[in-house]
């Protein structure tokens, strides 16, 4: 009865809270009531069918009926460390368990530690350089591939090899390249056992440097990065692959064409070979190629990918189990994301899921069954479900119990599943499931006082301005809106490739700032339009060479359906967008200056012209062979059509959309003597972050106030 009592009693703490907090801008920075209670550290231990979760500074276990057990505390942990005169803990550490009595972290920054969970024991299993970052361990022999400055490093047993010692001057080493484009998220991949280490080599010494002002040193000092503008040279990559056993680096014969890209690398279960996703400079052509991982010769190219606009390949060969002769490929090549089987003994490719919707993420693989776990917007596009793949007869079968966005964690032998999701009325809920999709138990439970907390929100479909393609659009309201009155609205945009604002999600896919914008008056509104993402190759190619027309005309669409709704105020609409979402703003702004009062851009793509290669030309070409797109959507170009009042914001240290991009901007507005208002975060980049937001967030709503 204690145990009940005090459940009920924390719940209505916590309710307590959620009632006394208000949204601020500083209160959606530094209130973590405003949020959905996280289970941390959510994993499947490597080798047992336990999950673990980290709560309170303590360890969970949850077994496969569901049952928790504390195991291990933070207090617990530091006797064990006390023993082996290791310093203690602060708080929990980030773990990885590899069976039920072992978990490993990184203590210091230096120490690699096994613990065992029963014993209370500590063992030293490697060691590396509190400098060293791009931390990637093999987890098989505990082994840690790192960099320093742009050199290669590798721990093995305690003993640091040195892979690389030219580093530097434009040579980097184990780091993303392709400035994170094409799913690239790391520079360095482990062989499955640990037998070799694949490593990204860049060289862009042929790129220009490119000043970032650091204004904070007494004398302004500039960092110099490397930036490929669009049509300018490019960098070029190498994979070079680490023996550890022969203490010997080859590198791949990976030159196919002279400009290129290389991604979705892969391993072959047997580290027998290596496959990388080959791509042409213009993005139109792509190889999957096989190579073979002791000498790095060209085995094969497997298959090729062709496309008149683009090919943009974002995940690589998923192996199924330790078959290293089939894998399963993600391609939208009928113009929807689908999973396709390939055999490397027959060179056959089937394809396995059909239809006008996408897959997400393959989740996980029971190759006794031979059933493949997936996340997919199968229902529709503002979903994502949980589904299992028969790939004897292709049929799919929804496990997922609640509509929202769902994601998923298989189990070790994929004989159970945890299942996250989260909706406009379901703040954060975790259960665990059978193969079959039956709930077991559930892990966390939601949090319907958070509701208290949002606005109304309303989504909802209109048609794009071709008059057939559907977008979805949202509504935030003021909470008990009055509609006899008239409200403002506030447009909030992104608008571009690889993002979708508006989900089955809690807020709605919204920030807590966007309430806080309706709890003030305000009408919030959003639309996806065309060249968004998760909706097919062709609602998002509809920007090609032409960024900011077909977008703005699908945001019109939505201007007129707000302007039928009898509480909007047709004379006061805004609009605001930060990046992609501040070219948007801009744009519109100068295309309708008769319909948006007000704008507010922050860290905006002023001329695409100085936005780099990889992304900039995959929608845009080059200069040279798209002069009209370039000059179409040159908002510095077109800066004289602006009437309303509009605040442009920018981080003067911002390495993805620089600095220079608003400063022409403004050095224009001035030639053509239009007035805009301008506000530079000192030594922020892309966006804003930190308690410095709350003053961002205050900077926009004043400006909205006081104009609109």
């Amino acid at each position: 009865m204690l145990k009940k009592t005090g459940i009920i009693l924390n719940i209505w703490c916590l309710s307590f809270a959620i009632a006394q907090a208000q949204l601020t801008p500083r209160s959606i920075m530094t209130d973590r009531n405003l949020y959905p209670e996280r289970l941390s550290q959510m994993q499947w231990a490597l080798n047992s069918n336990t999950f673990y979760y980290v709560k309170s500074n303590t360890l969970i276990a949850v077994n496969i009926h569901g049952k928790k057990n504390e195991i291990l505390t933070l207090k617990e942990l530091n006797e064990g460390l006390e023993t082996a005169h290791i310093e203690n803990c602060t708080s929990f550490p980030n773990i990885k368990t590899h069976n039920d009595s072992i978990i490993s972290f990184i203590k210091d920054d230096t120490l690699l530690l096994l613990f065992n969970m029963y014993k209370k024991s500590v063992s030293i299993v490697n060691k590396l350089p509190a400098e060293a970052e791009n931390i990637d361990i093999n987890y098989v022999k505990m082994q840690i591939a790192y960099t320093i400055d742009d050199n290669l490093y590798v721990s093995v047993n305690n003993d640091i090899i040195s892979l690389t010692k030219d580093g530097g001057k434009g040579i980097v080493y184990g780091k993303t390249v392709h400035r994170n484009e094409f799913g690239i998220e790391k520079g360095t991949f482990w062989s499955p056992e640990g037998k070799y280490l694949a490593f990204y080599k860049m060289n862009e010494s042929m790129v220009t440097d490119y000043p970032i002002v650091i204004m904070e040193d007494p004398i302004a000092t500039e960092q110099l990065i490397k930036y490929p503008m669009a049509g300018t040279s490019n960098h070029y990559v190498n994979i070079g692959i680490y023996n550890i056993e022969k203490n010997q680096t080859i590198y791949l014969k990976t030159k196919h064409w002279d400009d290129q890209y290389l991604t979705n690398i892969a391993w072959s279960p047997d580290e027998q070979y290596i496959y990388v996703a080959v791509l042409n400079r213009n993005q139109k052509e792509m190889m999957l190629n096989q190579y073979k991982a002791s000498d790095g010769s060209f085995v094969k190219t497997l298959f090729s990918e062709k496309h008149d606009k683009y090919i943009e390949p974002l995940t690589p060969p998923y192996f199924l189990g330790k078959n290293p002769n089939e894998f399963i490929w993600q391609s939208q090549r009928d113009g929807y994301n689908h999973l396709y089987l390939y055999n490397l003994n027959e060179l056959s490719c089937n394809q396995l899921t059909k239809g006008r919707w996408v897959i997400n993420e393959i989740v996980g693989y029971n190759t006794s069954k031979k059933i493949l776990y997936l996340i997919a917007s199968k229902e529709t596009p503002i979903e994502t479900e949980l589904y299992a793949l028969h790939l004897k007869d292709k049929t799919m079968v929804k496990l997922s119990s609640y509509n929202g966005t769902n994601s998923a964690m298989l189990s070790n032998d994929a004989a159970y599943i945890v299942n996250s999701v989260n909706s406009i009325k379901i703040s954060n809920k975790v259960v665990l499931l059978n193969e079959k999709g039956k709930i077991i138990s559930t892990l966390l439970e939601d949090n319907p006082a958070l509701l208290d907390l949002l606005s109304d929100i309303e989504i909802f479909k209109i048609k794009a301005h071709d008059d057939t393609t559907d977008l979805f659009c949202r509504i935030i309201k003021p909470k008990n809106l009055d509609e006899t009155k008239i409200y403002p609205v506030i447009v909030y945009v992104y608008g571009g490739p690889h993002a979708q604002m508006i989900s089955n999600s809690w807020t709605g896919g919204a920030g807590l700032f966007l309430h806080y914008l309706a709890q003030n008056g305000y009408i919030v509104f959003t639309l996806d339009n065309r060249g968004s993402s998760n909706r097919g190759l062709a609602f998002e190619q509809a920007i090609f060479k032409n960024v900011g027309e077909v977008e703005a005309l699908d945001q019109i669409k939505g201007i007129e359906y707000l302007k039928k709704l009898s509480y909007v105020d047709t004379n006061r609409i805004g609009v605001h967008g930060w990046s992609y979402g501040g070219f948007m703003t801009i744009n519109l702004m100068l295309k309708y200056p008769d319909v948006f009062k007000v704008g507010v851009a922050g860290g905006p793509v002023c001329d695409w012209k100085y936005y780099e290669v990889m992304y900039g030309e995959r929608y845009m070409s080059t200069p040279k062979e798209n002069p009209d797109g370039y000059f179409n959507a040159s908002i510095i170009e077109h800066i004289h059509n602006l009437k309303g009042n509009l605040l442009v914001i920018h981080g003067d240290n911002d390495p993805v959309v620089v600095w220079q991009h608003s400063l022409m901007l403004l050095k224009e507005a001035i030639k053509k003597d239009v007035l805009i208002d301008y506000f530079v975060y000192p030594g922020h980049e892309h966006n804003v972050g930190g308690i410095d937001r709350a003053h961002l967030m205050r900077k926009i709503e004043n400006y909205f106030k006081n104009f609109l």
